[in-house]
């Protein structure tokens, strides 16, 4: 039997003989495989349509709706003239470019009247899966197994290439392909990717981000988190560069949208390119990320936010200017603290020691096994104990010289250029090339807040910094400045000359040798220089050696639990490919004394509104329409307008934008978020507190129809009553 044929036997004997409880929710699952998978669960929990209307290749299918929206998060075509739904903040850095003090849509929201006012954005992508194709034989089918793990990966690498060279494409497609279930499995995804994404309408960001950082991973939540796009093609329909004569995209589906919206118990579909899990990973794993990784990370990241939070209340314009950046930041500085104390609060360390024991315990019974598999997990305590200071350090490198300090982001870029030094035409030509990113970065940058902001964070990187991971030159001025936050700031920030705009700027137009000649007189350059390349020359290297030893044994291990548990059901772990996970409609109780229902209403933003607060303010409008009822066709039977709800749908980041479906395939919602006590779910799923945050379509149509008066877009739109439809058809 092939490799190939190994892996799919697993995968479906592994589902077909588990005696699968009903309405669960865990698992991410690749489309193309539903049928033989997860149908007649999907069924049982009340889906109507069939796994081929979900995906097909013969004919228009859900997946022909779904984008891959910027590379980072999802989308989903909502029309047959390319109209793109995705959430605010996917958007929210195109629109933050396209406001001024004067003219701030990201404030006071953007509506286009025609075609013509909808809004250009350069680099914006919209990527389409068109097939998925599984080429493990091609990959894996003449690999020895006496291979070591660097020998391995090298030849995988080469036959990946020479897979992507023998699969015929059109000139507008592409192909990527990735490794499932720890490299047991690799699989192909032939795309096509668009160009032109206009900006086509965005709620007041105090709707799109309504409840600001305070209501982020958080439930109730009444956060509007929506913004529209349009794809734009060339006149045969295909992906074009930017042009004023291109039309709107034809496409080859678009979802219909449900003015019926959700009850609870009803099954619900989210589609869409979650980012990335770990739900396999061993206990020592776990208990690196809850006592090491995190809380280093959370201390770094809560310095930097303290500093912008305190600026940014203080000038509409510093507002703007760092919105997207604390936004940004603060996201996963919220989520790790949800993540770390729901693996404790769930007790996951030894829910995945009992596991590892149940392993042992089988594997022991049967020779073959205990002589492939026994090994495994003292293995994974070797090599996570070397591992892990070349991770920790890693990470906090990111943290403290790359995410929170826009001087020592850029001061990557100033490293990489010197590393040319010695050969002029990729110096000049690496050079050209950023000369706008060194443009770009003066305009954007504070110097004295970016200076406190590196003051707080760099004290906390060497809090938690192994000495031994740190450059000596780095090391030797923090003991030579008293180890003092303070002073290592005014020293880069006050007699660097790179942190001078103007000195800088007047510096990068001399020719190579004048230029390093004064960069390498920079004392506080040359520190910064020394440190970046003892990371990528020491750090970085050790870290991927030691991973790849990791990778080896989890790839080990995800065979070993697949045959050792032939009953438990196992999903691919999400590496940003299409992915479908499957919930029903339900609240849940986070703690003995609190329940929560899985609805929403306006009234409830009505009761957190706070006149002129940042996070809770909103337009006169908005509340007028309340205070008139005036919701239209999108209130509920009780007259209630719904903002948000519940679902059970396995999530993470990537998921932000994606569709979430009824059982007929409809839109119902869109995917934003997930609850704090449920953000762990990317190491260890737990039905009862694991739940991802919707926005209700019918608040989005009230939106755009009753306060942004776009009813162009609302007429654009197929809407159907599939409940009103079916209860008369029966």
């Amino acid at each position: 039997m092939s490799k190939k044929n190994q892996i799919v036997s697993l995968v479906v004997a592994s589902f077909c003989l588990l005696a699968f409880p009903l309405f669960a929710g865990e698992g991410m699952w690749l489309p193309h495989l539903l049928k033989a998978l997860n149908e007649e669960e999907m069924h049982a929990m009340g889906m109507k349509i069939n796994a081929e209307d979900i995906y097909s290749i013969n004919h228009g299918s859900l997946k022909d709706a779904i984008v891959h929206f910027g590379g980072g998060c999802t989308g989903s075509i909502i029309s047959s003239k390319g109209l793109l739904l995705t959430n605010h903040h996917c958007g929210y850095s195109f629109v933050q470019s396209h406001s001024t003090v004067d003219n701030n849509i990201l404030k006071n929201g953007f509506w286009a009247q025609s075609f013509e006012q909808e809004l250009s954005n350069p680099g914006l992508t919209a990527t389409f899966i068109r097939e998925i194709v599984d080429v493990t034989d091609n990959v894996l089918g003449d690999i020895p197994d006496s291979l070591t793990s660097k020998e391995r990966q090298k030849m995988i690498l080469a036959n990946i290439a020479k897979t992507k060279a023998d699969i015929r494409l059109e000139p507008f497609e592409k192909i990527v392909i990735k490794p499932f279930y720890k490299g047991l499995q690799y699989i192909a995804f032939i795309t096509v990717t668009y160009k032109d994404v206009r900006l086509v309408g965005v709620p007041p960001e105090s709707i799109g981000k309504f409840g600001g950082d305070t209501d982020n991973w958080a439930w109730p939540r009444h956060t509007g988190d929506f913004s529209i796009f349009r794809i734009y093609v060339d006149k045969d329909n295909h992906p074009a560069e930017y042009n004023i004569d291109n039309v709107p995209l034809k496409p080859i589906y678009h979802l219909p949208v449900s003015l019926d919206g959700a009850a609870e118990g009803d099954f619900t579909l989210v589609f869409g390119f979650p980012g990335r899990t770990n739900a396999y990973l061993p206990s020592i794993a776990v208990k690196q990320i809850i006592e090491d990784f995190d809380p280093a990370k959370i201390a770094i990241r809560e310095q930097s936010l303290g500093v912008m939070k305190k600026y940014m209340v203080q000038s509409e314009a510093l507002k703007l200017k760092y919105a997207s950046r604390f936004a940004r930041i603060a996201n996963y500085w919220k989520k790790w603290i949800g993540e770390r104390e729901g693996l404790i609060k769930t007790d996951a360390l030894n829910h995945k020691r009992a596991l590892e024991k149940r392993f042992l315990d089988r594997i022991d019974s049967v020779a073959i096994w205990k002589e492939k598999y026994g090994m495994v997990y003292r293995a994974f305590n070797d090599a996570y104990t070397i591992n892990r200071d070349y991770q920790l350090s890693r990470e906090i490198h990111y943290e403290a010289f790359a995410w929170n300090s826009q001087l020592m982001r850029f001061m990557h870029s100033i490293h990489r250029l010197a590393s040319f030094e010695r050969d002029p035409n990729a110096f000049n030509s690496y050079k050209q090339k950023i000369d706008d990113r060194v443009k770009g970065f003066y305009d954007a940058f504070d110097h004295d807040i970016d200076r406190e902001i590196f003051a707080k964070v760099i004290a906390e990187y060497f809090k938690y910094m192994p000495q031994h991971m740190v450059s000596p030159k780095m090391f030797a001025k923090w003991n030579e400045l008293g180890q003092s936050g303070e002073k290592m700031a005014a020293f880069f920030y006050d007699h660097s000359i790179i942190a001078d705009s103007s000195a800088f700027l007047r510096l990068w137009k001399l020719p190579k040798d004048s230029l390093m000649s004064a960069l390498h007189s920079d004392e506080g350059f040359n520190i910064i220089n020394d440190h970046i390349s003892y990371f990528y020359d020491y750090i970085e290297p050790g870290y991927n050696d030691n991973k790849l030893v990791i990778d080896s044994l989890q790839k080990i291990y995800m065979e070993g639990l697949m045959t050792v548990f032939p009953k438990k059901r196992f999903f691919p772990d999400a590496n940003s490919t299409l992915r479908v996970s499957y919930g029903k409609v339900e609240g849940y109780t986070p703690n003995d004394s609190t329940t929560y229902t899985p609805f929403t209403y306006l009234n409830g933003v009505i009761a957190k509104y706070k006149p002129g607060d940042y996070e809770f303010d909103l337009p006169p409008k908005l509340l007028e329409l309340y205070k008139n009822k005036d919701y239209g066709q999108y209130a509920d039977r009780k007259g209630r307008l719904p903002v948000c709800f519940l679902g059970s749908n396995h999530t993470t980041g990537g998921n932000s934008g994606s569709p979430v479906l009824d059982g007929w395939g409809n839109l119902i919602g869109l995917n934003f978020d997930r609850v704090w006590e449920g953000t762990m779910s990317d190491y260890y799923y737990d039905i009862r507190l694991c739940r991802n945050i919707m926005v209700d379509t019918r608040y989005v149509l009230f939106l755009i129809d009753k306060l942004g008066d776009c009813h162009r877009l609302i007429q654009e739109m197929d809407l159907v009553q599939p409940k009103t439809e079916n209860k008369v058809k029966e």
